[in-house]
């Protein structure tokens, strides 16, 4: 097999090691040789980059081989965040979207996406299709072209992306609840684009960590704890009644309450949910990935919504909503897509859709989530993350497969699931 292998969201190396420009030219011709194959290359890609070291550099080189397959290419002429190209490529009928970036990862990496031509992240038969492509490369099987600068067309991606998404909430709403919001980028390409939004409607959002930051602060760009502490102490000021974060490439959204309280994603894919499908009324069933809540159960069964349930990744949740009518999807970690858009995870649109919920109850987060509470049970989530020696989770996975095993820390089992991985629910 290639050491170039693509994950659940596409290739990511860390810097100079593995993300080398040799290496990002390799599976860009991968994909080009897709789309050349597979999808109407006349209707050209789109190329979007995040903040980090190097990505304008590299999304050039990805613009660049395109073109030497005689693909036109809209080559982005500013960071821009992931969901944007989605957008993009549905807005233009291109033939797909790469994205350089390395989404929520830790600033040493870097990476590209591969968006497909329905916006969204590829699902596992095009990444298929993909790595199939990328055997050939890598085996001479496709020397290097010359580009053709003539079919490369620099363009603003961020005025369509914010004029789109600006149209999916009811602003008069938010205009009367008077809210105070903050909004915390992560030095990441969602920068500027809620303050915009909100201000095109009077409405008050500042920022902070909105500067290109390769480094990102010393933090991994990924709205979870701890990594949003800047943002705590913003609200811990008082001057603000909620605070929405994005990760790396804007995809994946965080919250806070006004008082420093961290809305988990969990949380916030309950309040969404509930507000679609409960207040607004709107059709469609709920996806969630393995690893989400039950409190998504609970609401979908009292709004007699059918629920699936898939494995980890959100391109599962993109192939169902492409197949059903799915009115919102979501994952363990913050990302969520809704029909109202597209199949796709969007960490502006989930920001601005959780205001709307806001000011159409006049309650700030906490009030909200602990409403859920009252009337689902109490909901609580913690994440560990461990870097674990080769096999070592495979030696986890088959010992709590065990059905012989009866208990977990002195409580008894009572179920297992293994969609993805092993769950077990202890009673």
């Amino acid at each position: 097999m290639p050491a170039i292998r693509f994950g659940t969201d596409g290739w990511r190396g860390v810097i100079a090691d593995d993300f080398t420009f040799a290496n990002v030219e390799t599976v860009a011709r991968a994909i080009a040789r897709y789309v050349v194959r597979c999808e109407d290359a006349r209707r050209g890609v789109v190329v979007g980059y995040d903040h980090r070291f190097a990505s304008d550099r590299a999304a050039e080189r990805v613009a660049a081989i395109f073109s030497a397959t005689g693909t036109p290419v809209y080559l982005a002429d500013k960071p821009c965040p992931a969901p944007a190209v989605s957008l993009l490529v549905r807005q233009r009928r291109a033939a797909g979207g790469v994205v350089v970036t390395a989404s929520h990862n830790p600033a040493r990496w870097n990476g590209v996406k591969y968006k497909a031509s329905y916006g969204s992240s590829a699902l596992p038969s095009i990444v298929a299709q993909i790595e199939d492509e990328l055997v050939h490369v890598l085996a001479g099987g496709a020397p290097p072209l010359p580009p053709r600068r003539e079919l490369i067309e620099l363009f603003d991606p961020k005025a369509p992306y914010l004029d789109a998404i600006e149209k999916l909430v009811d602003w008069d709403r938010l205009h009367a609840a008077r809210f105070y919001f903050v909004a915390d980028p992560m030095h990441g390409a969602a920068a500027g684009l809620l303050r915009e939004l909100f201000r095109r409607h009077d409405v008050t959002c500042d920022e902070i960590r909105g500067t290109r930051d390769p480094l990102f602060g010393g933090f991994n760009p990924e709205p979870i704890e701890p990594h949003i502490e800047p943002l705590r102490q913003a609200m811990r000021s008082g001057r603000y009644d909620a605070g929405f974060c994005a990760d790396g490439d804007g995809d994946r959204i965080g919250a806070m309450d006004r008082d420093g309280t961290f809305v988990t994603p969990h949380q916030i894919f309950a309040l969404l949910f509930q507000h679609l499908a409960g207040t607004r009324a709107l059709p469609g069933d709920v996806a969630k990935t393995f690893s989400v809540t039950k409190l998504i159960d609970k609401i979908a069964a009292k709004l007699g919504r059918r629920l699936h349930e898939i494995p980890i990744g959100f391109k599962y949740v993109c192939e169902l909503m492409l197949e059903q009518n799915v009115l919102i999807g979501g994952e363990e970690s913050g990302g969520i897509g809704t029909s109202l858009y597209l199949p796709e995870r969007d960490a502006t649109v989930s920001a601005l859709l959780l205001a709307e919920v806001m000011a159409w109850h006049r309650k700030s987060l906490g009030e909200l989530v602990r409403a859920l509470h009252a009337e689902f049970g109490e909901h609580h989530y913690g994440r560990v993350d461990l870097t674990l020696p080769p096999g070592q989770k495979e030696k986890a996975l088959e010992y709590f497969s065990n059905p012989k095993l009866p208990r977990h820390h002195d409580l008894p089992i009572t179920n297992r699931e293994s969609i993805d991985g092993i769950k077990l629910y202890l009673g």
